[in-house]
């Protein structure tokens, strides 16, 4: 047995980390590492990938207000209980541009391009939803 030397610390010459782990690992375990890795990979391409946004659905007071296709340049005036909240679209992307609202969620939501992505702006009762082909919804992402 041998002794450690007086000054130096006791665990001098143990690798710590994942360094510690690597020899330890045989072929079948890194073959199953690379399999989920791979797997992970797929998955995020086959579920992670939508069509575009299609239309822009404005809502106020749960009621649609207006339905818009993201394929023409407009802003919509949607008149709820706080005051007006202007929703501006364009080619292939919709946002909440202004609203009365005390926190200013929605508009900090920044424009919206993906299906199903929504911006809520609670206070003033009024919502814009992104419709497409995506059978995910924003909290997926």
């Amino acid at each position: 047995m041998t002794r450690a030397k007086a000054g130096a610390p006791r665990d001098a010459g143990k690798r710590t980390g994942l360094r510690a782990w690597l020899p330890l690992l045989r072929p079948g375990d890194w073959l199953t590492v690379g399999s989920a890795a791979a797997g992970v990979a797929l998955l995020w391409l086959a579920l992670g990938s939508s069509g575009p946004a299609q239309r822009a659905q404005i809502r106020a007071g749960g009621r649609l207000v207006a339905e818009l296709p993201l394929t023409i340049r407009k802003t919509v005036e949607v008149a709820g209980p706080l005051g007006l909240t202007r929703i501006e679209v364009e080619t292939g992307r919709a946002r909440v541009a202004s609203d009365p609202g005390p926190r200013q969620y929605c508009v900090r939501q920044g424009w919206l391009d993906r299906p199903n992505a929504i911006a809520i702006c609670a206070p003033n009762e009024v919502s814009l939803t992104l419709a497409g082909t995506s059978v995910h919804d924003t909290v997926n992402y």
